[in-house]
């Protein structure tokens, strides 16, 4: 990761709920998790949810893929 990439990465991880769903996502692995596991689990809305994801894609700290109809 570059070092222009720290500062929105840390910014992202700097609110309660992302840094919440960093975490579920870093111990499942490589494989992720489902918006509604991950809902489950950090008790988060999922207009909420989706809201905090939304932020970690734009830090690069995540990435999302279709499978189905999961994301």
């Amino acid at each position: 990761m570059e070092t222009t990439n720290f500062i929105p990465a840390l910014a992202a991880l700097a609110q309660e709920s992302r840094l919440a769903i960093f975490k579920q996502l870093v111990q499942a692995g490589p494989d992720g998790l489902a918006a509604g596991k991950i809902a489950e689990l950090t008790a988060i809305a999922p207009s909420s949810l989706s809201f905090h994801l939304k932020e970690l894609l734009h830090a690069n700290m995540v990435n999302a893929q279709q499978n189905g109809r999961f994301i």
